[in-house]
C-alpha cells in the first residue's frame, strides 16, 4: 500500500533585500537536471480487469516508483538528519523523557471529553501518563486532528471520502508559530492545543514544542525502520522581501526549511515548484500548485510522503469484486482484497463498531473502524478520539481472521481557512494577525490549502490503564469484511503519532 500526502499550507501575502535568503537557483538545480524525470509521471495502473497475479513481484511491477523514472534521485529525496544533528549541539534527547504529571482520577464518562473542557483536560493528562514528551505532543496533535476532520465532515456529503495528515499540518502550524506575535501566538496555541501541552508540567515551555517537532521529524522520516516516510518543509520568500534573522534561523534549525529567494510574478516559479512536489510525491499528485498570487511574499509547503509494506500481504489472486454499500438505497462493485492470517482485532459496545489492525513492516499500523450499522458512522465521527483509539489499541485480541478490504485510490483537495477560523485561529487570518517575528511588513495568511492522496492495494500502502465501560474484546468474530463505509488511521506506534485520518464512503470514487 502506498501513502502519499502533499500538504501546500499558508500563502502570507501584503508586503515588501534579500535577508539571509538562498537564493533559488541552488534550490531547483537539481530538479532542472530531471525535468522530464518529474513531469512525465503516470497514473498508478488500475490493474482490475486482471485479477491474476501478472507477476512474481508485483510490489516492483505494479507500482507508481515503476511509472516514474527514479534512477539517481532517491538519496537525492532524502534529508540527512543524522548529519544536520551531527554538526551541531543534539539538545532532543529529552523527547524520550517522561515526566511526571499528576492525573486525577476523572469518574465521568470519557465519552463527554470532546464538549467539557475540564473533562478534556483530565483525560488528556492520563493519557499523558506514562507517555514520553514526544509521544505526548503527538497526542495533542492527534486531538487536533479530530476536531480539524469534525469540522470538515460537516461541508462534505455523507457519501464524499474525507482524507487529511493531521502531523503534517502539525508541523506546519508549529512552524508558523514561529512567525507570529504574542497574541497571536496565544491564539494559535490554544487553538492547536500546545498550550495545553506546555501547560501540562513545570519542564515544558515552547520552545519544547520546536524542539520535539524537530526530534519528530528526525525520528520519524528514515528509511532503516521497514517503511518509508519523510517529511520536507520548502519555504519561500519574495525576492524583495527582508524577513528576519530570527525567524530564518529558527525556522532551519527546528524545521529544516531554509528560506528562498523567489519572484512569484515568474511563470517559471510555479513549473519548478510542481516539478519539485511532483518529485517528493512520486508524481501521486499531477498538478499541486495550479496557481500563485503574484502579490505573494512567503509561501510555506509541507510535503509528507510514506510507502508501507503489509506484514502480511493480500494475494492478488484473491482479489475479487464485491457489493460495497454506500447507503441503505446505493451500492457499488468494487475490487475486494482477501486474505487469511493472524489480526489484531477488538468490538467497541458503546460505538457499536468492529475494529481491525492491520500491520505494516515497522512499528506502523492501519487501524479500520467499521460501524455494524450503516447509520452508525456518524456517531463514530462525532464520538471516535484518541481516547478511544487508545482502548482500542489496549484491548484488542489476536486470532486467525479472514479480512475482505476494498482497494481503494483516492485525491482530496481542502481549503481550511474557514476550518480552522472554527477551530479558533481567527487572528491567523486577518489584519489583526501579529507577524512581526517574520518580517516588519505589514502580512496576513491568505490561504491554507491541504492536498492529500491514497492509494492501497494488495503490497500495502504508498502517501497506563482506561476505563472500559461497556467494551468487549471482538473474541468471536472470525470474518472481518469491509463491505460498508469506515474510518481509517495510521499510526506510527513509537511516537504514538497520528500520520493519517480519514473516511472511505465510496471506494470506486477517485
Amino acid at each position: 500500500m502506498w501513502v502519499l500526502l502533499v500538504i501546500s499550507t499558508t500563502f502570507l501575502l501584503n508586503a515588501p533585500v534579500l535577508g539571509g535568503v538562498k537564493d533559488l537557483n541552488s534550490h531547483f538545480s537539481f530538479y532542472e537536471k530531471n525535468n522530464a524525470m518529474a513531469i512525465n509521471a503516470q497514473t498508478l495502473p488500475q490493474g482490475h480487469d486482471n485479477l491474476q497475479m501478472e507477476s512474481p513481484d508485483f510490489h516492483q511491477d505494479n507500482t507508481v516508483t515503476k511509472d516514474l523514472p527514479l534512477e539517481g534521485l532517491e538519496e537525492e529525496d532524502y534529508i540527512d538528519f543524522d548529519k544536520i544533528l551531527a554538526e551541531g549541539d543534539d539538545d532532543y534527547s529529552d523527547g524520550d523523557a517522561i515526566d511526571e504529571i499528576t492525573t486525577p482520577e476523572p469518574d465521568f464518562d470519557f465519552v463527554s471529553e470532546l464538549f467539557d473542557p475540564k473533562v478534556h483536560r483530565a483525560c488528556l493528562l492520563r493519557l499523558f501518563h506514562g507517555r514520553t514528551r514526544l509521544q505526548r505532543i503527538n497526542v495533542v496533535n492527534a486531538f487536533f486532528g479530530f476536531r480539524l476532520y469534525r469540522s470538515l465532515r460537516k461541508q462534505v456529503n455523507q457519501t464524499d471520502n474525507v482524507l487529511l495528515a493531521p502531523a503534517g499540518i502539525s508541523i506546519t502550524m508549529g512552524m508558523i508559530a514561529l512567525a507570529v506575535g504574542s497574541t497571536t501566538h496565544k491564539q494559535l496555541y490554544q487553538a492547536l492545543g500546545f498550550a495545553e501541552f506546555v501547560n501540562a508540567s513545570i519542564h515544558y515551555n515552547d520552545s519544547t514544542v520546536h524542539k520535539l517537532f524537530c526530534k519528530l521529524t528526525h525520528r520519524l522520516f528514515r528509511r532503516n525502520f521497514g517503511y518509508t516516510l519523510r517529511s520536507v518543509n520548502d519555504f519561500y520568500v519574495k525576492h524583495t522581501a527582508v524577513i528576519t534573522e530570527g525567524f530564518r534561523s529558527q525556522a532551519k534549525t527546528y524545521y529544516f526549511a531554509e528560506p528562498q529567494s523567489v519572484d512569484f510574478r515568474d511563470p517559471a516559479f510555479l513549473l519548478k515548484a510542481n516539478q519539485r512536489i511532483q518529485k517528493l510525491v512520486k508524481g501521486l499528485i499531477k498538478e499541486p500548485l495550479k496557481s500563485v498570487d503574484p502579490n505573494m511574499v512567503v509561501m510555506i509547503l509541507n510535503y509528507l510522503y510514506f510507502k508501507g509494506t503489509w506484514e502480511q500481504k493480500f494475494p492478488k489472486e484473491l482479489t475479487h469484486y464485491r457489493n460495497f454499500r454506500v447507503s441503505e438505497k446505493h451500492q457499488v462493485r468494487v475490487p475486494m482484497m482477501q486474505n487469511k492470517g493472524t489480526y489484531l482485532a477488538a468490538a467497541d459496545h458503546d460505538l457499536n463498531c468492529d475494529v481491525l489492525q492491520l500491520p505494516y513492516k515497522g512499528n506502523i499500523s492501519m487501524l479500520i473502524a467499521v460501524p455494524q450499522k450503516l447509520s452508525g458512522m456518524k456517531i463514530l465521527e462525532q464520538e471516535v478520539s484518541p481516547i478511544v483509539i487508545n482502548k482500542w489499541l489496549n484491548n484488542m485480541t489476536n486470532r486467525t481472521r479472514e479480512v475482505v478490504l476494498p482497494q481503494f485510490k483516492l485525491e482530496q483537495s481542502y481549503d481550511l481557512v474557514n476550518h480552522l477560523k472554527q477551530l479558533g485561529l481567527t487572528d491567523l487570518f486577518t489584519e489583526k494577525g501579529d507577524f512581526s517575528p517574520l518580517a516588519s511588513e505589514k502580512v496576513s495568511v491568505n490561504w491554507f490549502k491541504h492536498q492529500s492522496a491514497i492509494t492501497v492495494n494488495e503490497e500495502g500502502t504508498e502517501g497506563g490503564a482506561m476505563t472500559h465501560v461497556g467494551f468487549m474484546p471482538l473474541s468471536t468474530q472470525t470474518r472481518f469484511i469491509v463491505d460498508r463505509p469506515f474510518l481509517f488511521f495510521i499510526y506510527e506506534h513509537h511516537t504514538d503519532c497520528l500520520i493519517f485520518m480519514g473516511r472511505i464512503a465510496d471506494p470506486s470514487k477517485s
